[in-house]
């Protein structure tokens, strides 16, 4: 397996940039994951690492190896796409053994593989059957199976998962992730799923429009996303912003919201007269009669153990997840209590979050 290295990387589709000077590192034996919405450019880089597009500038190395202008076929890397790409004339034991066969591979040497192979994806029994009558998730292990069947570098997975129904898909994503865990595989995973993300990945990118907003293990970017974006991409529901005008110098562990102060990390940087957005997850903010934050109850949404209740204040709307025994009732008003080890402090315009005493480790892109 191999340890993959993104320098600066860009890519031009004509006056279109699809990617904006990316810069990351893949660990060696690492489950990766390029997340974000719709063309934010986490598959033209994933076709970059793999070789099916050349990149306009910046650097692509594997296993210490520049790689950045060489063709797919000297990459050794294996793909796994959505749509599984099968060869429908063959039957499944035929599409494994494609790549072997293609090789050269000697004929005894290709049927031990294959055979290892199909054991470790628990499809023995389906070897001589035609990939057209499978279920997806047969067809699907059957392109893993093909993948994996040569031992390449890295696996390249361009939302593999995208075209089964999403019970089948969670089911499927456990199966991947140990597949991953067995082989000590160094896969980069495509997916637009945050869930998918935080469930399967060692290391999350996020992008948008082109840009690497942050890099990290999934709860550093849970727990403190560096831009807005990624605040907002990352959970269900997503961070809560209240958005106010004011100031703080570094050292200082609160911040002025209606008069009211409300602690936070100490933060580590300088602002003044600045449009600043509070950030907290919904699982942070607690309903008490104490608090002097206020906000009107506008609804709660039951879901079996806690509830999401809906708030309105002078600052935003704001989502709390509560235990479901808590009575909310709509329309009175209640104080509102932050968890202020957990609080973000963003900068309106940019979207970046002010460094503090707790994301100072964070990687931005």
């Amino acid at each position: 397996m191999a340890e993959i290295v993104i320098r600066n990387l860009r890519k031009e589709f004509g006056s279109f940039t699809a990617v904006k000077g990316s810069s990351f590192t893949i660990g060696d034996g690492e489950f990766f994951m390029l997340l974000g919405p719709s063309g934010c450019g986490k598959t033209t880089t994933l076709r970059m690492i793999a070789g099916l597009e050349l990149p306009t500038s910046g650097e692509i190395l594997i296993d210490g190896e520049d790689v950045s202008q060489r063709p797919a076929s000297q990459r050794d890397i294996a793909m796994v796409f959505q749509m599984f790409a099968l060869y429908p004339h063959m039957n499944v034991r035929k599409n494994i053994s494609y790549p072997l066969v293609s090789q050269g591979v000697p004929k005894a040497q290709v049927a031990a593989k294959v055979a290892e192979v199909a054991r470790i994806l628990g499809i023995e029994n389906i070897l001589d059957k035609p990939v057209g009558g499978l279920s997806g998730g047969d067809r699907q292990r059957v392109a893993l199976g093909r993948a994996i069947v040569r031992n390449p570098k890295a696996f390249m997975m361009d939302e593999p998962l995208g075209a089964l129904d999403a019970e089948f898909r969670e089911h499927m994503a456990e199966e991947l992730r140990a597949l991953h865990d067995r082989m000590g595989a160094t896969t980069v995973y495509v997916t637009h799923d945050q869930l998918e993300a935080m469930q399967m990945g060692d290391k999350i990118v996020v992008m948008n429009h082109g840009v690497v907003e942050q890099f990290g293990t999934p709860q550093e970017i849970y727990d403190h996303p560096a831009t807005m974006f990624v605040a907002d991409f990352i959970g269900s529901p997503a961070m809560n912003f209240l958005r106010f005008e004011g100031g703080f110098r570094p050292g200082e562990t609160a911040v002025t919201l209606g008069g009211v102060r409300i602690a936070t990390p100490e933060l580590h940087e300088e602002a003044a007269g600045r449009q600043l957005v509070l950030g907290v997850r919904p699982e942070h903010v607690a309903l008490s009669d104490a608090g002097a934050y206020r906000g009107r109850v506008e609804a709660a949404e039951y879901l079996g153990t806690t509830q999401i209740v809906t708030l309105s204040t002078a600052h935003g709307s704001v989502k709390a997840r509560i235990p479901s025994g808590h009575v909310a009732r709509v329309g009175e008003t209640v104080g509102l209590d932050f968890d202020a080890r957990t609080l973000s402090v963003f900068d309106a315009g940019t979207g970046r979050a002010f460094r503090t005493a707790a994301n100072a480790g964070v990687n931005h892109g």
